[in-house]
């Protein structure tokens, strides 16, 4: 069996908003859904006119709202830009409000132009951190297993699962 899923960057077409390209988004994952796709990835892109899809935690929330058993996915989230502690919150959040049906897909890219990554790392002068450490410290936020002597041993992304 072959299983089918969709990647949506919700894709602002000619003379059409944000909040049009949005909702066919919402319409293109309740239409997966009744057609028995198995996944439905919402895209993170920034700075490009074309595509409303900037925050893909955002959208999975709705589609979440807006659909009954489809899998739900982030294609992916830029984790350069953000502190894997709230990449892992968010998701226990999304993961909580649609059990079983939230999966985190991460990316390396910047997900845009060079200005919207100055944008998003404006505060960083140089990269505290390399993507792979960050993406280490995600998967042990994610997984709550960080060793007893790790500073963030204690710490529990919410909600608590």
């Amino acid at each position: 069996m072959i299983r089918l899923s969709i990647l949506d960057q919700s894709v602002t077409a000619e003379n059409q908003t944000a909040e049009e390209a949005l909702r066919q988004t919402v319409r293109l994952a309740q239409e997966a859904e009744q057609y028995g796709y198995d996944r439905f990835w919402a895209a993170e892109h920034h700075n490009n006119e074309e595509i409303a899809g900037s925050a893909p935690e955002i959208v999975l929330g709705y589609l979440a709202a807006s659909t009954k058993k489809i899998r739900l996915a982030s294609g992916g989230v830029m984790l350069q830009h953000y502190s894997p502690y709230k990449v892992a919150e968010q998701f226990r959040v999304l993961s909580a409000l649609a059990p079983g049906r939230i999966a985190l897909g991460v990316g390396k890219a910047p997900g845009g132009f060079q200005l919207s990554t100055d944008a998003l790392q404006r505060e960083l002068i140089q990269p505290a951190r390399l993507f792979e450490e960050k993406l280490e410290e995600l998967t042990h936020f994610i997984r709550n297993d960080f060793p007893d002597s790790h500073r963030y041993a204690s710490l529990r992304p919410a909600p608590h699962t």
